[in-house]
């Protein structure tokens, strides 16, 4: 094991790169001879081949994800890589599609509420008939049972077959730093919707609704509307769905504050309350009904495996993932209706294939390096989710992974950002890397966002293994940080989730070239030294990973 540290946030500046220029002293360097060969024009076909119409805006269930995952197996076994999944190239991944429709208005004492205009709302229960029917509605703060930080929103209260209205975010979100209770600005995992509803469950409430904010939710109403409306995948687990509330939404804040005043209390005040350690639950003495249909399909997907083994410890894995999928077509009736993800996720899933080819082309590492094609991320990382619970490698013999969701082509950049920065040993071998490329790390521009827990690694870090989320900046060489600001607002405006966001060949690829050359080094640097990374003492993760390893004969 490499030494472990505190977390940064406990160093003082100075120590810190201290710290880390010793420990990064421990992460192995990149040898000579296997200095990066990332061919360009793999890069460029793959991303073509990928966000071409004839994908279909790969979307899981349909040709499109006929045609990808053919594709991506072609272009492995070209690269001389072995099948993953004892002999398979693929893991099924069983799904449904739940489509809603018929919605009644959502019905809170004797207001009634307009579907998508002031609330929306999805079953996750595989069922013809979603009914709330005059439920208790409880604010329960954000949300949030947190032994590990004495914080727990529910204690005190039942919540079988009852509503839980929740904030949105962590309770300290609002601060200026990085300090606090839950890290500030910067979301924790317990500020995510998706742990909410978990939560809500695991305490047996019938439903949860979450209060959109646009700033705590990092945007806007509309992707909360479209997000939630139309077809939504979930993994099929079986009889386990019935342990799932029987409805999941979100509120407008307009809403919110008409639900608290119908009971007599000031939305800011009791926001206020949620905020203060001590916080406990709060019926609002009002009961929620709603009704709407479903309907149910169920099919299965792949996630896509392909392994080149290591050359003396092939039972221990360095972990490459990116999603293969995206949108489908999603703007019926325009005159271009298909969603062709070439940024999201073209780029991540063609350095998946021109990364193999550049390992595969230099050697083995020690360790096997192994790359994970997921499918359904834009509808929760199911893939990633599925892979985590049911993994086709055994995560205690993961030593590490590198996720790539994205890629810029804006061209090169002094900095890199490093989602999850200052959470685990793997700070080191960044460092060590960009002192070698000659980058600097700069601080995650929107802490608020909680991207760390919104990407495929996610799934694997919530289970013990250090994962790598690092992007390129916005200081951009030619330009620097307005133009890469600008670059960034464009394709958030023009081109993300929507049709726009299509191949170009005028992209400049330096910059996608440079995090390739950083990705490659990395895995080079993780296979080729015995070092198993460890998540800072009192990180969120770090249990799960030494539980992972106290069970395991084999790996860290």
């Amino acid at each position: 094991m490499i030494r472990t540290l505190a977390p940064p946030a406990l160093l003082g500046t100075a120590l810190l790169g201290t710290a880390l220029f010793g420990l990064a002293a421990c992460a192995t360097t990149t040898p000579a001879e296997t200095e990066p060969r990332i061919s360009l024009q793999t890069m460029q076909e793959a991303v073509r081949t990928l966000s071409s119409d004839a994908f279909e805006g790969r979307m899981p269930g349909t040709q499109g994800e006929a045609a990808t995952i053919a594709y991506l197996v072609e272009r492995f076994r070209a690269a001389g890589l072995q099948p993953g999944n004892n002999g398979s190239w693929v893991q099924e991944v069983p799904l449904i599609n739940i489509t809603g429709s018929d919605f009644a208005p959502l019905t809170v004492g004797d207001r009634q509420f307009a579907h998508g205009e002031d609330w929306v709302g999805v079953s996750y229960r595989p069922v013809a008939e979603t009914r709330l029917d005059a439920s208790d509605l409880v604010f329960v703060g954000y949300g949030i049972n947190a032994p590990e930080r004495r914080w727990n929103d529910y204690a005190g209260v039942d919540m079988r077959g009852k509503v839980a209205l929740i904030l949105v975010n962590d309770p300290d979100y609002a601060s200026e730093g990085l300090d606090g209770p839950f890290g500030g600005r910067a979301m924790t995992y317990y500020g995510r919707w998706t742990y909410k509803f978990e939560e809500a469950a695991r305490q047996g409430a019938a439903g949860a609704l979450i209060v959109h904010e646009d700033f705590a939710a990092s945007y806007g109403w509309n992707v909360v509307e479209t997000s939630w409306s139309g077809t939504q995948a979930y993994a099929d687990t079986g009889a386990s769905a019935a342990q799932q509330t029987v409805i999941n939404g979100w509120v407008q804040q307009d809403t919110a504050r008409a639900i608290f005043a119908g009971a007599g209390m000031d939305m800011a005040e009791m926001a206020a309350a949620a905020s203060r350690p001590g916080f406990r639950a709060v019926s609002l003495g009002q009961r929620a009904s709603t009704r709407f249909d479903n309907t149910v399909r169920r099919f299965t997907s792949n996630n896509v495996i392909a392994m080149l083994p290591g050359r003396s410890r092939p039972d221990e894995y360095v972990l490459h993932t990116a999603h293969w999928d995206h949108l489908g077509v999603c703007a019926e009736g325009e005159a271009d209706p298909i969603c062709n993800g070439a940024v999201d996720n073209a780029t991540g899933t063609g350095a998946l294939v021109a990364l193999a080819e550049a390992h595969a082309a230099a050697g083995p590492t020690e360790r096997s390096q192994v790359f994970l094609a997921v499918t359904a991320e834009e509808s929760g990382l199911l893939g990633a989710e599925y892979y985590g619970a049911n993994p086709v490698l055994p995560l205690a013999q993961t030593v590490a992974g590198i996720n790539m969701d994205g890629i810029a082509v804006r061209g090169e950049s002094r900095d890199v950002v490093a989602r999850g920065a200052g959470k685990s040993e793997l700070d080191a071998y960044l460092a060590s890397v960009l002192a070698v490329q000659g980058r600097v790390s700069s601080p995650d521009p929107n802490p608020e966002a909680g991207y760390y827990y919104r990407s495929d690694h996610f799934p694997m870090a919530k289970r013990g293994v250090p994962m790598f989320y690092v992007k390129s900046g916005l200081d951009l060489v030619t330009g620097g940080t307005a133009a890469g600001q600008a670059a960034e607002a464009a394709y958030r405006a023009n081109a993300y989730h929507a049709p726009g966001d299509e191949y170009d060949p005028a992209w400049d690829w330096s910059g996608l070239m440079q995090d390739l050359d950083l990705y490659y080094r990395l895995a080079r640097n993780l296979g080729n030294n015995r070092d198993w990374p460890e998540w800072y003492e009192g990180d969120e993760f770090r249990e799960a990973r030494e539980s992972a390893c106290a069970a395991s004969t084999r790996g860290c």
